[in-house]
This record gives structure tokens, C-alpha cells and sequence, in this order.
């Protein structure tokens, strides 16, 4: 299911608008049968496709979780005549690289797809020569400030059998301690990490979305039949909550600075 990050001024906060729903059968489903299942990148990468078709100039930015981190699947949104902006959460051991250096006049052999090897980020979050700046966030999930520290750097992933792909890393870590450090990667080398970082946490809006399902719809969301979606929540109390809160306002019950979230 994809989202569109609505800001709404009367509500002061985003919402998340589902507009796109894959049914996406289980792995469960395909025992027995000759077909093999098909990945969650391959729905995703077919859904953003068509999306592009839909609208071939408009900048489109992606966020989703680690599962979305898939070095082909970034290679191919980046490769696109109008590239789709991917932002996932990233993996902190992940095998980083230089540029390509330039080749010199009259070099022979394969062009190189990768430059030297550059530490890892779990390494650079703990290096103490590493320099952090601090980022105000106005909304961090069920918080509604908090200050970070974030570092930031490009690079290029690589995996032998794989495409490179460029991109640009942000390590988010808690000045308090309250949460794990984590990586984030964006495909858009020109972003800032402030602004990754906010994209990433607006991501929040989908959960947002999916208890003002449950908490107001008038049929409790019920599990789809045995066939084997993976969606679990059926796509027309969704779409019930959305002209409710269009026509309305927040359903009752919602706080009114419920942390913003983003596209998925």
C-alpha cells in the first residue's frame, strides 16, 4: 500500500493518503504450486513504475523501511529518465566505497565500478574524531520535539554481481542515549541530511493512519481471506477514514500533534 504525505493546514500536522494498494499474495500461498512467489521489490519496483507513468515529471520521493534497502532496486529507480528518490533505513556494516577514480589517458581493461573502501558506518559512528551536528526535529515519532545529532557523507554501494549505486548515508544517534544509532541512505546525492531525516520521520504517519482505521472505522479491519494477501487491513475503511478526515477534520480522539509521517 502506498501513501501521499499530505500537509493539512487546518489539521497543523501530515497525513498519510492512501492512494495505491497492491495485494501481494504470502509465500504461504505459493506451496504447492509451480510459480514461484514474487518479491516485496518487485511489487514495489512495478507500483513505482507505474506511478512514474502516471506522472513522468513530478519529483517523487520514496520512504520505506530496511526491507527496501535492495542494491537492483535502487539501481533501477536511479536509472530512470526522471530517477525516483529512494530513502531507506540503512545497514550499519554495509560495504562502502570511493567514486570511481577518473581513468587515466590510454588505460586499458574493464572501467572500475567502485573507488577504494571506506570504513564502515558503524565505524565512523563510533570514531571520536567523527563531527556531529545538532538538528531540532519539530516532530520525532510520539514526541513532538527533540533535539538529534546527525553526520552525513556520500559514497557508493557495492556488492560483487551487482550494480554501484551512489548515495548518500546520514547516521542519526541520540545525544540522551534513548535509541539506538542508526543509518539512513538516499539515492538524491544533493539532499541535505536534515532534509532525509525528515522524510525518514514522516514515515511515522503510516501508523498514525493505520489506528484511525482501527480506533473509528464502523467495521473493526478484519484479516483478508486465506489467500494469501499480505495487507492487513482491508483498503475501504481506508478510504471511509480519508473523506471523514477530509470532511471533518480529525476523527475524535486523535491528538492534534500526532507526529508526522511519510510517503510509502
Amino acid at each position: 500500500m502506498l501513501m501521499l504525505l499530505v500537509p493539512i493546514p487546518f489539521a497543523q500536522r501530515v497525513w498519510a493518503l492512501p492512494f495505491l494498494t497492491r495485494l501481494a499474495p504470502s509465500e504461504h500461498y505459493y506451496e504447492g504450486k509451480t510459480r514461484a512467489p514474487k518479491k516485496l521489490t518487485d511489487w514495489l519496483r512495478q507500483a513505482l513504475l507505474q506511478i512514474r507513468r502516471w506522472l513522468p515529471d513530478r519529483a517523487i520521493v520514496f520512504v520505506a523501511d530496511s526491507s527496501y534497502a535492495v542494491i537492483d532496486l535502487l539501481a533501477n529507480l536511479i536509472q530512470l529518465l526522471t530517477p525516483i528518490t529512494m530513502v531507506v533505513r540503512f545497514r550499519l556494516d554495509a560495504a562502502l566505497y570511493e567514486p570511481v577514480p577518473a581513468r587515466r589517458p590510454g588505460q586499458q581493461g574493464r572501467p572500475r565500478k567502485k573507488g577504494a573502501r571506506l570504513p564502515t558506518l558503524a565505524h565512523v559512528a563510533l570514531n571520536p574524531h567523527t563531527r556531529w551536528q545538532r538538528h531540532s526535529m519539530r516532530y520525532w515519532y510520539g514526541e513532538v520535539k527533540r533535539v538529534i545529532e546527525i553526520t552525513s557523507g556520500t559514497a557508493v554501494w557495492f556488492h560483487c554481481g551487482h550494480p554501484a549505486v551512489p548515495l548518500r548515508w546520514v547516521i542519526v544517534r541520540d545525544p540522551r542515549g534513548k535509541f539506538k544509532t542508526q543509518a539512513l541512505l538516499c539515492t538524491d546525492l544533493q539532499a541535505t541530511p536534515q532534509q532525509i531525516v525528515n522524510w525518514f520521520v514522516q514515515r511515522w504517519q503510516l501508523e498514525v493512519t493505520f489506528r484511525d482505521v482501527r480506533e473509528t472505522s464502523p467495521l473493526r479491519a478484519r484479516r483478508p481471506p486465506c489467500w494469501g494477501c499480505s495487507p492487513s487491513l482491508p483498503c475501504w475503511p481506508i478510504a471511509w477514514l480519508n473523506v471523514v478526515k477530509c470532511s471533518h477534520g480529525e476523527p475524535r480522539g486523535t491528538p492534534s500533534h500526532a507526529p508526522p509521517s511519510a510517503m510509502r
